[in-house]
Parts: C-alpha cells; sequence; structure tokens
C-alpha cells in the first residue's frame, strides 16, 4: 500500500498564529475559550474561542489586500501560507488542495460587501486556491464536523490514485450568528467553558480556527509521521443526535483495525471528538469500551480550542502529528471527574511517553463518524 505523510502545517487560532504558538499555548493549559460580552440575542454572553479580525489583519496585510477577502479566507490564507513557504515541492500544477468547512463564508448573509456567489463553499475554495496561483480544482469537503479528518483522507486517496503528487489541507469556520442560533436552538451551548467527560458538562463551546497541513508521498530525512488509514460510518440515527449506543463510531474503529490488521494493544494514544455535550461523549465513551479502548490514554481539545466545526478533526489531527513526534500526552482540559457510563483513561498531567501509533475519532451531525489512524515514522537515512 502506498504510504503518505504529514509534512509541514499550520494552525490560525485565538491561541497563536503557527502550529508551535499554539502547542505553547496548550502545554501552559491556556485556553481560546474567552465569556463573549451580552447582546441582545445572547443576553447572558457566551463562551467562545473568537479570532478578532484586525489582528488577522496585521499579518494578512503582509501578504494582501484585505479588503479583497474575507474573514474566513484570509484565516485560510494564512494557514496555507505558513505551509507553502515551508515546502519546496509545492507546486502549482501537480499539488492538489483539499478545504474542509461547515459554513463557510455564511456570516456574508448579514452583511455582504462582496459577490453574491462569495457565500457558496465552491466559490469560497476557488478565491483561496486563486490566490496561490493553483491549477487544479479546489476540492471542498463538508461532511458536519468530521470535515476536517475526511479531508485528510480524501487528499490521502487522490495522492494514492496518481490524481496529484502531493496536497495541502486546510479547513476553517467562524463562529457566526448563524452557527451559534442554530446550536442555542438545540439548547447545546454551555454556560461555562466547555468540559469533555466531566461530570459536569452541559454542553459545547464554539471555537474559530484556520489550519493547513502538506501531505506527502516522500519522506523527509527527519522523522514523519504517517497516514495510514481512515474509516468513515453513518450511523443514521438522527440529524443531530448521535446514537445512544455508540454503533456508528465502534464500526468505524473496528473497520479500521481490520483493514489495517492494528489491533488495540498497539494503541498508544487517542484524540476523542469529546464536544462535552452529554450524548456525545457518552456515545464515544461507549464506542471505546467496546473497542478495548478503556486504557489508552486519551485527551479532548475541545477545552482549548472549542469546537471549531469543520476544522476540528484537522486541528486536532496536526496537534496529534505533534504528540507523536514530541512523545507527549496533552492534557484533556477541565476535565475533573468522568461523568460517562465506561472508565476511560483521561489525561491529566502532561506526560512523556513513547507514541508511535495514535487515534483520532470525530462525529458530527447526521450521525457521520470517522476514525483515523496515525503512525510515526523513523528517520529516513
Amino acid at each position: 500500500m502506498q504510504q503518505v505523510y504529514l509534512k509541514s502545517d499550520s494552525i490560525i487560532s485565538p491561541l497563536g498564529f503557527g502550529t508551535m504558538a499554539n502547542l505553547r499555548e496548550l502545554r501552559l493549559q491556556n485556553s481560546a475559550l474567552k465569556l463573549q460580552k451580552p447582546t441582545s440575542k445572547y443576553p447572558a454572553g457566551y463562551y467562545a474561542g473568537m479570532l478578532d479580525e484586525e489582528i488577522i489583519d496585521r499579518s494578512f496585510s503582509l501578504i494582501g489586500n484585505c479588503e479583497d477577502y474575507t474573514k474566513l479566507e484570509k484565516m485560510l490564507i494564512l494557514a496555507i501560507k505558513d505551509v507553502v513557504d515551508k515546502e519546496a515541492r509545492v507546486d502549482s500544477l501537480s499539488t492538489g488542495l483539499v478545504i474542509a468547512t461547515t459554513k463557510g463564508n455564511i456570516d456574508l448573509l448579514n452583511f455582504n460587501k462582496f459577490a453574491k456567489e462569495r457565500v457558496e463553499l465552491w466559490k469560497m475554495a476557488q478565491v483561496v486556491a486563486d490566490f496561490f496561483g493553483f491549477k487544479n480544482k479546489p476540492i471542498v469537503v463538508s461532511n458536519a464536523c468530521i470535515s476536517g479528518g475526511l479531508a485528510i483522507k480524501t487528499a490521502a486517496d487522490f495522492i494514492k490514485s496518481g490524481k496529484f503528487h502531493n496536497a495541502i489541507v486546510a479547513a476553517g469556520d467562524l463562529v457566526s450568528d448563524f452557527v451559534l442560533s442554530g446550536f442555542q436552538s438545540f439548547q447545546a451551548m454551555s454556560a461555562k467553558a466547555c468540559k469533555p467527560f466531566d461530570a459536569e458538562r452541559n454542553g459545547i463551546s464554539l471555537g474559530e480556527a484556520a489550519a493547513a497541513v502538506f501531505i506527502d508521498e516522500q519522506t523527509s530525512q527527519e522523522q514523519n509521521v504517517e497516514f495510514i488509514h481512515a474509516v468513515t460510518t453513518n450511523d443514521a440515527n438522527h440529524i443531530s443526535g448521535p446514537s445512544r449506543d455508540g454503533e456508528g463510531l465502534y464500526q468505524a474503529i473496528s473497520r479500521l483495525e481490520h483493514f489495517t490488521g492494528i489491533t488495540s494493544e498497539e494503541i498508544d494514544a487517542i484524540s476523542a471528538h469529546g464536544t462535552a455535550t452529554i450524548y456525545n461523549d457518552e456515545m464515544e465513551a461507549i464506542a471505546f469500551d467496546r473497542s478495548n479502548l478503556n486504557d489508552i490514554p486519551l485527551h479532548s481539545l475541545k477545552g482549548y480550542f472549542g469546537h471549531t466545526l469543520g476544522a476540528s478533526a484537522l486541528i486536532e489531527s496536526i496537534m496529534l502529528k505533534h504528540s507523536l513526534l514530541n512523545n507527549e500526552l496533552i492534557i484533556s482540559k477541565n476535565f475533573e471527574s468522568s461523568g460517562v457510563s465506561a472508565s476511560l483513561n483521561i489525561t491529566t498531567e502532561a506526560t512523556q511517553k513513547e507514541i508511535n501509533m495514535a487515534l483520532k475519532t470525530a462525529s458530527g451531525f447526521g450521525g457521520c463518524n470517522i476514525a483515523m489512524l496515525f503512525r510515526k515514522t523513523k528517520p529516513h537515512v
């Protein structure tokens, strides 16, 4: 089987610009989640990780005209630019661009100084591709909250098929009024900063961010992280609620292990979806229990970034890559005591541990699930 690797990456979030800046904040257990000012629509305020567009523009003004691009487009371009600058193999003719998002420029529905079609996901992706002069038509992946992970799988599949020599995967989403009102209508918003898997969890905290990673079939002389494989499933339980028995996620993990021949005993760390809603965390816990993964160190990063929707699985995969390279377990922020029925090994202390294989999971509206495996490889001599 042809191998593909995660190479240079970048994260643009309220915690910082660039992956290393974000990783430093996670090590310090700093969170992007802040209580936002009350408004007429949200009189009590809400916790979210918000990016000030003025801060974005300070960086973007060095590479382009801020007025020509939307907030999300600028975030995506900054993340991709950081990757492009590090990778000599990026080529406008042979490099693919895969962009994951759930809502794209939907904030333009409130105020749109751009052409009407800019709200369309394909148009947003094309604007980003045109900035870099990519000749291949950008591919948009929009499958709820597994989008960022599915985009990695999509890029890998295209590389393995010979469609692209390599690819850049990017993802981003905003905390717009549309998104806020949707989650409020479900009564899914937490009154405090979210607490994944905790006994006192009561909902999500949203976040906005963008990320990018270069995926290539070639290794480097440095240590590499291989994307082994991913499996997606759909439990078709409910348009927004996850299955109560974890069947969809369990099937994704089980089929992934069957396809790769990798067993639960070989997995050293898990990056869970962990949204901090009552039903999602319980569903994941049941799926992990059924998969015999109870003892594997596990975390959720939602307590740091918030739920960044279509960007979450990509951001969390990038951070998992660095956990592998650094042999480092990241604390699952805001977890104090277990609030799920199955026993899980939630990471509560920063730990140095040999990590060679890691599992990333995500789930989303409509019953979608994804399970992904990453492996650290030896330096190429």
